[in-house]
């Protein structure tokens, strides 16, 4: 394969990054809104209580906005596949297309379907019927994020697919192994989840906003009571799902763990692997390979890893390593495979077949070969190759290591926040606990930038492969000129800038107004208060 400009490649990584981001920062509120909202509505059939139809059809409208929007910064990504990762989909294609596919064909329209009978067909429908239409947008939205994580987790953990020689593509071998991966499934889990969090803080912040103004006080409380309880369950299982994904990192990337954790040398260097210390906060630094300002605690990174005590975690140094070999067989599979695609000779076939597992290592070398040409790779230079390709299997680890703690930081802060205001709502105290009601206010953003940051964990974790030990990334992009890609970046970020823009004015707007109360309140004089402004005392 060609090497594009890196030029080329880092704008192409970087718009898909702004795009993906800015796309991201609606994905986890449709996520646990809609289950939230079905809650609400079961509530509402069961009790018979029209607050809570109330409740459902507001914080619905509040859903609606953010629905929107987010299907809009959604849909051009997937032509980015095409226009800026040409080889990529190539590559993958066959594979990587089915679940984005299928997610069109049969979540999207599920979803897009059932949301509108959602919103018109209170009137229309009976109670159960539009109960079973809300859960049914709810599991469409969700089933949206499965196919989506099952086509991201192909490229963590490609499963169901063989690399095909004749045709110098990744084909289906099984559909059932894609599908039940358990990278993407972990994934997905934990991604939902993540959007559950995301959900109830955004309506305990907003019924915050309301107590501390003393509008919509019953609505209020008890819209905050169901968010506080729905956050301490979501929470919860977010950083037990979290432990789970990061086992299944550990036995599948041990390079992102690796720089997840800030490890450089084997966590038994020190003369024992049961008390190396998990890493609170460091400085790593790529080019010395080691770390400054380290503050850990001791004895906790065996279990927490590898959940044992004794189990020798290989650091980053002894991983780059040990990448040598498979880089020297991967230029030995490529190499093959060059020679079977001009003549189809036997021998060259069985050599590749020989080493195919490590072709994609071979990838990582071409870029160091004289002329970018594998065949030009001699004893003399073979070494430094290697050893300079050995330097691309390692992530960028300061990013990875500190955008796995905020995320990690930020969990662990949800769980303490959700379970003060579980308790106090339960005990009717909100008002008294003023701190609290603020502080639930400026955290409604905290869920989305955490969910941002475990994004850029995975995706900057895996680097430097677009599909893991197969496609390094550089080898990926299309080969477009750098004008049209500084163009293309600015435009996006000025659209995706104009939608969040949209997105804020009309949720502050819709939030301003509040619910319309189903019994007569007092007069409220803070109704059109500005939304977040410091509530008298």
């Amino acid at each position: 394969m060609p090497l594009i400009d890196p030029s080329v490649v880092d704008l192409s990584r970087l718009q898909f990054a702004l795009t993906a981001l800015y796309h991201f920062l609606f994905v986890p509120l449709t996520l646990g809104m809609t289950f939230l909202l079905a809650a609400m509505e079961t509530v509402y059939v069961i009790t018979g209580k029209q607050i809570y139809k109330d409740m459902t059809q507001f914080w619905g409208k509040l859903f609606a906005i953010n629905f929107a929007i987010g299907v809009a910064t959604g849909l051009t990504m997937e032509f980015e596949f095409g226009t800026n990762w040409s080889m990529y989909s190539h590559f993958v294609g066959d594979v990587f297309g089915t679940p984005l596919a299928i997610e069109g064909l049969m979540a999207f329209f599920m979803e897009s379907t059932f949301i509108g009978l959602m919103f018109f067909g209170w009137d229309r429908l009976s109670k159960p019927g539009h109960l079973a239409v809300t859960y049914l947008t709810a599991l469409g939205s969700n089933l949206s994020a499965l196919w989506i994580l099952i086509a991201n987790g192909f490229m963590q953990n490609p499963q169901g697919a063989s690399f095909n020689p004749d045709t110098m593509r990744m084909e289906f071998n099984s559909f059932l192994k894609l599908v039940f991966s358990q990278d993407a499934q972990a994934k997905f889990v934990h991604t939902s989840i993540a959007g559950f969090v995301t959900g109830a803080l955004f309506v305990m912040g907003i019924s915050a906003f309301y107590i501390l103004r003393k509008q919509h006080r019953e609505f209020a409380a008890r819209s905050f009571r169901m968010a506080a309880l729905f956050g301490v369950i979501s929470s919860l299982a977010v950083v037990t799902l979290g432990d789970a994904l990061g086992r299944l990192d550990y036995l599948v990337q041990p390079t992102k763990i690796a720089a997840i954790e800030g490890l450089w040398q084997d966590s038994a260097a020190g003369g024992s692997a049961a008390s190396a210390p998990w890493l609170l906060f460091a400085l790593p630094d790529q080019a010395t390979q080691s770390n400054r300002a380290e503050i850990g605690i001791p004895y906790v990174l065996g279990p927490l890893v590898a959940h044992s005590f004794n189990t020798n975690i290989p650091g980053l140094i002894t991983l780059e390593k040990e990448a040598g070999p498979r880089i020297e067989k991967g230029i030995t599979a490529l190499t093959a495979l060059k020679a079977y695609g001009q003549d189809h000779d036997a021998s060259a076939l069985s050599t590749f077949k020989a080493n195919e597992k490590d072709m994609g290592y071979g990838f990582l070398a071409q870029r160091y070969a004289p002329d970018q040409d594998l065949n030009l790779i001699t004893p003399a230079n073979q070494s430094e190759v290697i050893a300079k390709a050995e330097k691309d299997t390692i992530p960028n680890v300061f990013v990875t290591f500190w955008s796995f703690r905020i995320m990690m930081f930020l969990g662990f802060y949800f769980v303490a926040l959700f379970a003060f205001a579980a308790y106090f709502s339960l005990k009717n105290q909100l008002e008294r606990n003023r701190w609290l009601l603020k502080l639930s206010m400026w955290s409604i953003p905290l869920p989305i930038l955490a969910c941002e940051f475990g994004w850029i964990t995975a995706e900057a974790g895996r680097q430097p492969w677009s599909v893991f030990g197969y496609l390094p990334t550089f080898q990926a992009a299309s080969s477009h000129g750098l004008g049209y890609m500084v163009f293309s970046l600015i435009g996006f970020a000025l659209l995706y800038s104009a939608f969040i823009a949209a997105e804020l004015y009309l949720m502050f707007k819709f939030a301003r107004l509040g619910p319309q109360p189903h019994h007569k309140e007092a007069p409220e004089a803070a109704a059109t208060a500005p939304m977040f402004a410091a509530p008298a005392e």
